[in-house]
């Protein structure tokens, strides 16, 4: 690991003020920052930790939906959610193991917007608002393929909103070695219509299934996934599963979602 300096605001606008210095890095849980420096393939000269800004902690309910501090660890979102949004926390209760779950945060995953990720399914499939330092930034614009965001240079992600459905469900089918998602669908009915967020399955990262959303708009029944298929050309092969695999996975797991989600 390279050396660096580190810097722990207490306010946003100190970390905004931080971020300014060249070389400068964001660090949330660091679930995926930190092996990254370890294996010297980043090397930030200044990590700005954002865990001690206490307006970015904390679960509540509030315009627009339920809100999510970016630094809020996946464990209180487990628990602090439930009452409000069942499936957003039980995604985040079946996260990696605990410890990964007692550090890693939410702004911190969908920053990284890892492929497999758990996170950026339930974002994009619950239509969420992405609140930054600067702007908001509405779900379907904010992912923008493999590791990649709308986020801007400095730019912190404050919150997160998300609007609380009539039904949903996130069931993934777990790498077990990492326990990231080799595949995971989080599925959301709101009154508008149906949102379907497919994870860990896509060479371009999270995605919607459209086919999906219009089958299950007409009639909210896992049996309706049936007639669908899937392309596999776009899909991730590796030693864990061909494409086609995955593919035959986003249909399975999403009937599930579905029937899970009543």
């Amino acid at each position: 690991m390279h050396n660096f300096d580190f810097v722990k605001p207490s306010s946003i606008a100190d970390a905004v003020k931080a971020m300014g210095q060249d070389g400068a890095q964001a660090l949330s849980g660091g679930q995926t920052l930190i092996p990254t420096m370890k294996q010297r393939l980043a090397a930030p000269s200044v990590l700005v930790s954002l865990t001690g800004i206490k307006e970015m902690q904390g679960v509540c309910m509030g315009e627009g939906g339920l809100h999510v501090g970016a630094a809020t660890p996946h464990a209180i979102v487990a628990r602090e959610a439930k009452s409000h949004y069942p499936a957003l926390a039980a995604l985040a209760g079946g996260i990696g193991d605990p410890a990964v779950r007692v550090r890693g945060t939410i702004g911190g995953s969908i920053a990284n917007n890892d492929p497999a990720a758990c996170y950026p399914s339930a974002v994009l499939g619950s239509g969420a608002t992405v609140v930054t330092n600067k702007r908001k930034i509405a779900a379907d614009d904010y992912f923008q393929g493999l590791f990649t965001t709308a986020l801007e240079e400095g730019e912190i992600v404050i919150e997160v909103v998300f609007p609380i459905p009539e039904k949903a469900a996130y069931v993934k089918f777990n790498q077990p070695a990492s326990r990231f998602a080799l595949t995971g669908v989080f599925v959301a009915k709101f009154a508008s219509g149906v949102r379907v967020a497919v994870t860990g399955a896509s060479q371009n990262g999270v995605f919607r299934w459209t086919d999906a959303e219009n089958a299950l708009g007409r009639s909210f029944n896992a049996q309706m996934v049936s007639g669908l298929t899937v392309d596999a050309s776009e899909m991730i092969g590796d030693l864990h599963g061909t494409p086609a695999y995955r593919a035959n996975l986003v249909k399975v797991l999403t009937s599930r979602a579905v029937a899970a989600a009543g």
